[in-house]
């Protein structure tokens, strides 16, 4: 019959005729059938069962738990979110004093809540993100776990909300924790628009991270992000944050800002079942990746946004150079990297030893007291900050003004700064337990870089980097808050 089959209905003889194209598309339809309600749901419960298990085993490993909330499907969280009474109100408000039509304002709120609501994957984290975070940090540093207090993990309530509260010194950060903290949970950290890249977003959103647009003005998106962040704190999930909002450009540990912090507590109820608990986080570095950068950064004119150019030719340059320096056998690590974990903070006897409750304070008042909250949280980042040896050594030639020194006496200064902070109960890294070779590390790295000159055996800044070196010194600036400033030799 050509392009027609004939098929004959059983038991009544009675042919069907029907175009060959016919029975394609019915044969299409039922496989779309077939895949939508048999394949697709059958799929879909292996793989949630496959994820319930890892959540698990993860939980039973970790020491602080993973909460159902990071399991939630991203879809239900956004419905959440945009059904939050606050997000409502807010959607109303905002498309009466932009005169548009409330659909609008919604169709702008989901756009919101669908940039920030992360879609978390314990396969992503743990079997992706660390393994890739660790691999980067050993490459680049020998990475060093420094002081660890002793109830900075072990003793945290079950069902509290824990937050991680860090120094800011380089991009790096996010990499360093999240591979030093794997042991102990999955980490939630805000992230900025530089990461707002295809197939680096996806990557992030999976891992937990949720994107935030740091100096955003409008108040319709404030308030779905605060939503989100005071809905993830209820829930108990693990967070990480850098209160000084952006890396140090000048290497100075800087005063908190709040805007996340205040997110997370505002609405806390501190005779309620969970609490939330701070744990101060100290990062140092022997060689910061971005140091130049964010010396030229501070460097710019007051009012002027500085330009950053990614230039191809020196990239490659300094890829071919690594490339050489590790087949000839003479590549060294940037030096350490070293992470402190501090003493936890209880909000709620925080809270109770003051008497307040954030929620019935005037907001002059509220405000004070998240400021006090904030100052208190980086005087404890700051205690645990390490010094490692490029700090040190880049601290003691800047001393005296920048005069030569040589090695002896060099030894002589480092020794007494060493001794000085550890007298003090501050953590000093020295490598193999060796204070001379921890003198030797620091100056080997400085030399390599050319940012001191060793001339008739003294040791002088080079006056061309003296800038780089008041950066490193400047990391340790505030544990000798009794000590002249350390300046720079123009």
């Amino acid at each position: 019959m050509g392009t027609w089959l004939i098929a004959e209905i059983e038991g009544l003889g009675l042919p069907v005729v029907m175009p060959r194209w016919t029975l394609v598309i019915l044969a299409v339809l039922s496989s779309i059938a077939i895949v939508d309600r048999i394949v697709r749901p059958l799929a879909g419960w292996f793989v949630r069962r496959r994820a319930e298990h890892a959540f698990e085993r993860l939980n039973a490993e970790l020491r602080l738990k993973l909460q159902s909330f990071k399991m939630t499907r991203r879809r239900v969280l956004i419905e959440r979110l945009l059904h939050d009474p606050e997000v409502v109100f807010a959607v109303e408000t905002y498309a009466r004093e932009q005169n548009i039509p409330l659909k609008a304002a919604n169709r702008k709120a989901m756009a919101y809540a669908r940039e920030i609501v992360p879609a978390f994957s314990t396969y992503a984290y743990f079997r992706i993100g660390t393994r890739l975070a660790r691999w980067i940090s050993r490459s680049l540093y020998r990475v060093r776990l420094g002081v660890i207090d002793p109830g900075a993990m072990d003793g945290v309530p079950p069902n509290a909300s824990v937050i991680f509260v860090i120094n800011h010194r380089s991009n790096i950060d996010y990499i360093l924790v999240t591979f030093v903290a794997a042991t102990a949970s999955a980490l939630s950290y805000a992230v900025g628009e530089w990461a707002q890249v295809f197939g680096l977003r996806e990557l992030i959103r999976t891992m937990g991270a949720y994107f935030i647009r740091r100096n955003s003005n409008d108040q319709l998106y404030r308030k779905v992000l605060a939503r989100y962040v005071d809905m993830a704190t209820k829930a108990g999930v693990v967070q990480a944050v850098f209160p000084e909002g952006g890396l140090s450009r000048d290497g100075l540990l800087k005063p908190a800002k709040l805007g996340l912090i205040t997110y997370m507590i505002s609405d806390f109820d501190p005779h309620g079942p969970r609490d939330i608990v701070f744990i101060p986080v100290g990062l140092n570095y022997d060689r910061v990746l971005e140091d130049r950068i964010l010396l030229a950064a501070a460097a710019t004119p007051a009012g002027t946004a500085p330009r950053f150019t990614f230039s191809t030719a020196t990239f490659l340059r300094y890829q071919l150079r690594t490339l050489w320096l590790r087949l000839t056998g003479r590549w060294h690590r940037y030096g350490y990297a070293c992470v402190s974990f501090g003493r936890p903070l209880s909000l709620k006897d925080f809270l109770n030893s003051r008497n307040h409750d954030l929620r019935s304070l005037p907001p002059p008042e509220r405000r004070a007291e998240i400021d006090a909250l904030g100052e208190y949280l980086m005087r404890e980042v700051g205690r645990v900050v390490p010094a490692l040896p490029v700090p040190l050594a880049a601290r003691a030639l800047l001393a005296e003004g920048g005069k030569p020194l040589t090695a002896f006496e060099l030894k002589g200064r480092i020794q007494r700064l060493i001794e000085d902070l550890e007298a003090r109960g501050h953590y000093v890294h020295i490598p193999r337990g060796d204070r001379d070779y921890a003198v030797e590390t620091g100056l080997r790295a400085l030399r390599e870089r050319h940012l001191v000159t060793l001339a008739d055996g003294s040791y002088a800044p080079n006056p061309a980097e003296t800038h780089v070196l008041q950066y490193y010194a400047n990391s340790l600036a505030h544990l000798f808050p009794a000590a002249a400033p350390v300046q720079a030799v123009a």
